[in-house]
């Protein structure tokens, strides 16, 4: 059974990207509804590897915090360990919500999506 919590989401997300006729929010809200077991996790050496600095970034999964980011990035996931964020954040960067994500880009330009 799927958490309502996460129904919410997929749901703010499918509005979102009708609203804004936005592609990436309808791609977010299907991988919001894909089965946990289903879901990717990622490394902050990962993340490293594949931004600059002042990316906005968006995971659909889980972010770990194996190794270490050197940039300032806005990450938003769908779940953050957090020792992860605290890395992030003593970067310079942020752990952003959804709602803000959407918010500060809703044409979703400028939004790198990993995975």
């Amino acid at each position: 059974m799927t958490n309502q919590v996460v129904i919410r989401m997929a749901s703010d997300l499918r509005k979102a990207s009708t609203a804004n006729k936005a592609p990436i929010w309808a791609k977010l809200a299907e991988y919001a509804l894909k089965p946990s077991i289903a879901r990717r996790d990622i490394n902050l050496n990962r993340i490293e590897q594949l931004t600059k600095e002042n990316d906005t970034v968006v995971f659909p999964g889980k972010v770990l915090a194996t190794g270490n980011i050197s940039h300032k990035i806005n990450l938003c996931s769908f779940s953050i360990s957090s020792s992860a964020a605290s890395k992030i954040k003593e970067s310079g960067g942020k752990v952003i919500s959804y709602s803000k994500l959407i918010e500060d880009n809703p044409t979703g330009k400028g939004v790198v999506l990993l995975g």
